[in-house]
């Protein structure tokens, strides 16, 4: 009886499109592109099967910031990395490009309404209450709870250190530091203690632990066929299928949202009671308690909107970070000279983590170019998807020759187009970064003339890595100054280098929605970098 019903399904979702297609009168099929592989698959197996944006690298070089790219069942899409066109969509007309509803509704049945799932007044209102918690004082006022998070990590790796007879030991970054940064997220974001990392069995963390790439790692050709479609088919069909023939790959992250709802609600009545004792605190789920017994019902949010926030922010505030130091530390053992320089400047400080204060990283100017190379060249959200509310003419900073030979300097775009926004692409434009913007160089950022935008983007360093304009990444202060700080930790104290099975090469950029380091030999293991660890010798003091 299941499969009748799936081909209903499918046809019908066939027919809609079909229908869909015709009745636009503006086109995008005019715009150079790479040529679809076939009718069915369009060219989605080469953009997904790969490294993460492997693909976007090379279709950029060839078309440019305006690639057209054929999704399956032969539909024509936007991939965008010009400046202009991607301020456009995410400055002047950002409430007039959606998120796709079919992505929307499978995350919104994973986490939530939280902020990143919902449109329009609600994700106005959930942003006016959240901002306050992530201001540039609040952000710095977390910095003691990061050293003290990361502080544990560096004891764990001390006594592994001391306890081995070589004096070394051999970790694996993603395992530590996402746990590190999970209760750097607990306590700053909910003042409560996780325990993720003195808790080995910690059932938060390890359930989180892959979480992306069991959902999205290593697709199969009808993976991604699915993928390719869930955002052409209605939405009622979509939610359907989540409810009724809901894919095994998202039962894991059902497990997790169970267990993350369970925290979340403990933690509401706690802060719910300690706001009608008069001993309300600061911290994010105090500000989203506190506006919940507002007198005025539009900055309330209901239940599943307050649960729907938490474990958005749980997930986006260690997830994202703890990726993005795993390339970090990937870049700093393949450039040992990277990673002395940046030690010889955090020693030069002459303090240890709790004498820290944000205004020193004001004068390590070397790890913030680090920081911000990393966030360059390893943009964990690599790709972000919009769909046009209407018809929509794209400004563009460069023209573009269509394949009938018109030069345009704007492009028409019809209602209902989606868009692909390749952050990764842009982050090495090589007009903005220079001539050697695939190559990882944090010297750039120390330039007599730095990597400047051409046009207002995004929120830090000229990148689109926390994108911009009224959806960009509520977080990003937090994260910069949460990766400052761990780096300044760990760079400080250890050397890092690669194991023996697994030099640069060894290592894989996963695409799984979000950016993951895998191993090459073992990517069903998902996530990993082992690095050898050691205590860093004096004599680079």
């Amino acid at each position: 009886m299941l499969y009748p019903l799936i081909y209903a399904v499918v046809s019908a979702a066939v027919l809609y499109l079909l229908y869909q297609r015709f009745q636009r009168r503006i086109s995008i099929s005019h715009i150079r592109g790479p040529p679809a592989a076939s009718w069915l698959y369009g060219n989605w197996l080469e953009l997904m099967d790969c490294p993460a944006a492997e693909t976007d690298f090379r279709w950029q070089a060839e078309y440019g910031g305006i690639i057209r790219v054929t999704a399956p069942l032969g539909e024509n899409r936007l991939m965008i990395s010009d400046p202009k066109a991607m301020q456009y969509v995410y400055h002047t007309a950002s409430y007039g490009f959606l998120k796709p509803a079919g992505r929307q509704s499978i995350f919104r049945s994973l986490f939530g309404p939280g902020l990143t799932n919902v449109e329009g007044d609600d994700h106005r209102r959930a942003r006016k209450i959240m901002l306050p918690g992530f201001g540039g004082p609040e952000s710095r006022a977390y910095l003691p709870i990061f050293f003290s998070s990361v502080g544990k990590v560096a004891q764990k790796w001390e006594d592994m250190i001391a306890a081995d007879e070589k004096q070394t030991t051999v970790v694996s970054i993603p395992h530590w530091l996402s746990r590190a940064a999970l209760d750097a997220i607990g306590e700053a974001a909910f003042d409560y203690q996780f325990g993720a990392v003195d808790d080995s069995g910690n059932a938060l963390a390890e359930s989180y632990n892959n979480m992306f790439f069991d959902m999205f790692g290593i697709p199969t050709p009808s993976s991604i066929l699915s993928i390719g479609m869930i955002d052409e088919i209605p939405l009622g069909v979509t939610n359907f299928i989540l409810k009724y023939l809901r894919p095994k790959r998202l039962s894991r992250a059902d497990k997790t949202t169970e267990l993350s709802t369970e925290i979340s609600r403990t933690l509401v009545e706690e802060k719910t009671a300690a706001l009608l004792a008069d001993k309300g605190r600061r911290d994010v789920l105090s500000l989203l308690v506190k506006a919940n017994h507002s007198e005025n019902p539009k900055a309330r949010l209901v239940e599943k909107e307050l649960l729907g926030q938490m474990n958005t922010i749980i997930l986006a505030g260690h997830e994202t970070t703890a990726n993005t130091l795993s390339f970090a530390f990937y870049e700093l053992c393949k450039h040992q000279d990277i990673q002395r320089r940046l030690r010889a400047e955090i020693r030069s400080m002459g303090k240890t983590g709790a004498d820290y204060t944000s205004s020193d990283f004001n004068n390590m100017p070397y790890l913030t170019a680090f920081v911000k190379e990393t966030l360059r060249f390893h943009p964990i959200v690599y790709n972000t998807f919009r769909v046009a509310a209407e018809n929509h003419v794209l400004p563009l900073l460069n023209p573009i020759t269509t394949d009938t030979g018109e030069v345009l300097n704007k492009l028409p775009i019809p209602k209902g187009t989606k868009i692909i926004t390749s952050v990764a692409a842009y982050n090495r434009n090589q007009v903005i970064f220079g001539d050697d913007a695939h190559v990882f160089n944090p010297d750039r950022w120390l330039r007599k003339d730095p990597p400047k935008s051409l046009v207002s983007l995004g929120v830090y360093g000229s990148l689109f890595t926390f994108v911009g304009g009224s959806r960009s990444c509520i977080g990003w202060r937090f994260a910069v100054l949460e990766l400052h700080a761990f780096l300044t930790e760990l760079v400080g104290k250890f050397e890092f280098e690669f194991t023996e099975e697994g030099g640069a090469s060894a290592f894989r950029r996963e695409a799984c929605h979000v950016m993951t380091p895998t191993m090459e030999s073992d990517r069903d293991k998902g996530s990993q970098l082992p690095v050898r660890v050691r205590m860093a010798g004096d004599e680079e003091a």
